[in-house]
């Protein structure tokens, strides 16, 4: 029985050690800051945000304003994805995926739609995703 006892005791040990070694080297390509049905522009169109003058804007947003720190301006980018206007709620703009190349940061964006059947508000609603990319690397979205 104690045998038994010791050898999930190192099992445990061992695999919780495995664990904390590859999440402490790991750092996320991108960070989703916040994704809104409403308060983004009123045409579809996706900015990059490089320059500091232009990211300094982004903390004037309420939902942004904590999530970012001085030092993100000169060692990151930031993407805003507005789907422009739309007649009813259930709409939503994402990232379906970001990969790193040696030149640059390709962005696969998800435009999602609400079923046909879907019962959803009557209201206008203006979608729009923020983004930051932990890169200065050009960026290329599709």
């Amino acid at each position: 029985m104690k045998k038994v006892l010791t050898v999930l005791l190192v099992f445990v040990l061992m695999s919780c050690g495995v664990k904390k070694t590859s999440d402490s080297g790991s750092k996320s390509l991108y960070e989703v800051l916040t994704e809104q049905s409403d308060g983004g522009g009123n045409i579809k169109f996706f900015e990059i945000l490089t320059e500091p003058n232009e990211i300094k804007m982004l903390e004037t947003d309420p939902h942004l304003a904590e999530k970012m720190k001085h030092d993100d301006i000169s060692n990151s980018n930031y993407v805003v994805l507005n789907m422009g206007e739309k007649n009813t709620g259930g709409y939503s703009i994402e990232v379906e995926k970001v990969e790193e190349t040696d030149k640059n940061i390709i962005i696969t964006v998800k435009e999602l739609n609400p079923a046909p059947d879907a019962m959803v508000m009557q209201v206008i609603t203006y979608p729009y995703t923020v983004v930051k990319i932990h890169s200065k690397k050009e960026i290329i979205i599709k």
